[in-house]
């Protein structure tokens, strides 16, 4: 049994690594806008969600005439990223804005948030009703994109799951690098740290928000495209889970912290993994894979009453 257990144990791992990517890449947009904002914004699922139809409508399109499936992934891939980055520019434009320079109550932003949710959810089951008549969506399966590949320990990996792994990594740092060492990065932790003394010193915070939900948004529209290629099935609902677990993850490193939620994605997709396939075998069948959901929600509460601020977020300090 011991052995049993071992021997698969580097499978599962790769796979918690790669559902912890998708998680990482969405909770990357939940900490920027809630670091520079401290919102959390709830809309972003469903801007994830969007990035995934917009993948799909991407597949239809070019596949047929396209005989090169990476090239067609690599379109849907951008145009995911940018309809989902726009998406959630409008969304800080006509539904955020307004109220940040009406009102400081943090409730009413909450509240529109879900909001919005709702309303993309419908507008997206909308125009696929009248487009396809039909919303649940399937993306098309392509022979060398979902290609076996052998690696070492006796791992089997599909091409598509090294795609994410590698998309997500270069992805995160990137957008790492882009906080870090450039102008725009240099105003984004400006504005963060505190807006009022940002914009004395020339930053136009306005703007900067607006740089922030597209940077957030596109992450989680190419997450989006990333999990539709994986899981194939897409609907105007598929956002509500994955952004709940990202949100889960983003708490777990630290929300408002980029590598926080890099590092709450991979944890919890592991955990995640983990406890869904040893639950079942270690239990006998009585503690099935429909617990692991608890289980990530029980090392979440563990850890906070530990670690409040999560694995690398900050302590909260005051402002002199």
């Amino acid at each position: 049994m011991g052995e049993a257990l071992l021997q698969i144990l580097p499978g599962v791992i790769l796979e918690g690594l790669l559902l912890g990517c998708v998680y990482a890449m969405i909770a990357l947009g939940y900490s920027m806008v809630y670091g520079v904002l401290g919102l959390i914004n709830f809309a972003h699922s469903e801007v994830f969600m969007i990035g995934a139809v917009a993948g799909v409508e991407v597949f239809r399109v070019l596949l047929p005439w396209v005989p090169n499936p990476f090239f067609v992934l690599a379109a849907a891939i951008a145009v995911g990223g940018a309809v989902a980055g726009l998406v959630a520019v409008g969304v800080e434009r006509l539904a955020y804005r307004p109220l940040r320079q009406r009102t400081r109550n943090r409730l009413v932003p909450l509240i529109t948030a879900i909001g919005v949710s709702f309303f993309l959810q419908d507008l997206v089951r909308l125009i696929e009703g009248m487009w396809h008549n039909e919303f649940y969506l399937s993306y098309p399966s392509c022979a060398p994109i979902e290609r076996i590949v052998r690696l070492p320990f006796g791992l089997e990996v599909q091409v598509k799951a090294i795609i994410v792994i590698a998309v997500a990594v270069l992805m995160m740092v990137g957008l790492s690098l882009l906080v870090k060492r450039t102008r725009m990065g240099k105003a984004i932790r400006a504005v963060a740290h505190d807006a009022q003394t940002a914009s004395l010193m020339g930053v136009n915070p306005d703007q900067v928000i607006s740089r922030t939900f597209l940077l957030g948004g596109a992450l989680g529209g190419v997450a989006g495209v990333l999990f539709g290629v994986m899981f194939t099935q897409v609907n105007p609902f598929v956002g509500f889970a994955p952004g709940l677990k990202a949100f889960t993850a983003a708490v777990l490193g630290g929300i408002g912290s980029i590598p926080g939620a890099m590092v709450g994605g991979l944890v919890l997709g592991t955990i995640e993994t983990l406890g869904g396939t040893y639950l079942p075998l270690l239990t006998d069948g009585a503690v099935g894979s429909e617990y692991t959901d608890i289980l990530a929600f029980v090392v979440l509460v563990v850890l906070l009453l530990l670690r409040p601020q999560g694995l690398l977020g900050k302590p909260p300090t005051d402002r002199a």
